[in-house]
């Protein structure tokens, strides 16, 4: 019915989600048994968009000091908007990790609480912040004249719709700024499970999305198991227990392969000059 109106998918599923939450309060209530599983509309353009490099730098040239403030932590941390809007001073520690870290304390699930390492740049838009409010120890960090006494979405959307036109970058959401910083995480060779608690899933079946591993980085995965190489510890025993026990001593080198009780195997660095060639 609202796709007959003419609604975008994305505006649809937003009430959905509304929906969504409702029925799962009413659970968790006792107000009905159990919630009905609620499918999300294929198609939403705006939270799946991945904002490029190029991009990225031609909006913040345009964005205003605060939206410029708001955004680059979007782009490094991968926080939710609503999440970045609670930011408070009691939760930045700046001698945690190698620029500092920032709790979450709360979130749409359990998982959401986590804590998120500053990149160079958002230690220093914090650190900017911080002492422009004197240095407090604790109240909001982006505060607002707002019935909640800090920034939220009313507060941005102006100033993005104008930056977007400014800047002549393909429109997004910020939502979209959380997709692009766990995208480019799981392009970096992000595992997973790191990812996941990156992001405060609840679920290792959402951060498999952004995981595209490489072939570079299997390789490099594989180079890193204690048996690859021959010139490992384990390497080392396994030849010496060789040859102890004569096996070594009982094998024919032939064109490359090894030639033993056990039929043809490779030859490896490992096993030439215990063999004698045919």
């Amino acid at each position: 019915m609202r796709q007959a109106e003419g609604l975008e998918n994305g505006s649809i599923n937003s009430s959905l989600r509304v929906l969504r939450r409702i029925l799962r309060l009413a659970t968790e209530w006792g107000i009905i048994e159990a919630a009905p599983k609620i499918e999300m509309l294929r198609g939403e353009r705006w939270r799946e968009r991945v904002v490029a490099m190029n991009e990225e730098v031609r909006y913040l040239v345009a964005a205003t000091p605060l939206l410029r403030e708001v955004v680059t932590v979007l782009f490094d941390t991968g926080v939710r908007p609503d999440e970045l809007h609670r930011m408070r001073w009691e939760h930045v520690s700046w001698t945690s990790g190698r620029n500092g870290t920032i709790l979450i304390p709360t979130g749409k699930t359990a998982a959401a609480r986590r804590q998120i390492p500053m990149t160079p740049r958002v230690r220093e838009v914090l650190s900017s912040r911080w002492e422009s409010q004197h240095k407090p120890s604790i109240g909001w960090v982006w505060p607002s004249a707002t019935s909640s006494g800090h920034i939220d979405h009313s507060t941005t959307r102006k100033q993005h719709r104008k930056t977007l036109i400014l800047s002549k970058v393909r429109p997004f959401v910020l939502y979209s700024l959380r997709h692009t910083f766990l995208t480019r995480l799981g392009s970096s060779g992000c595992d997973v499970w790191t990812l996941m608690r990156i992001a405060g899933h609840s679920s290792i079946s959402i951060s498999s999305r952004y995981v595209h591993p490489c072939e570079e980085t299997v390789l490099n995965a594989m180079e890193r198991l204690p048996l690859g190489g021959h010139k490992n510890r384990h390497s080392v025993e396994i030849e010496a227990m060789g040859e102890r026990s004569g096996i070594l001593a009982t094998t024919t080198q032939i064109e490359g392969y090894m030639v033993s009780a056990d039929g043809l195997e490779p030859s490896t660095h490992a096993l030439k000059g215990h063999c004698s060639a045919s």
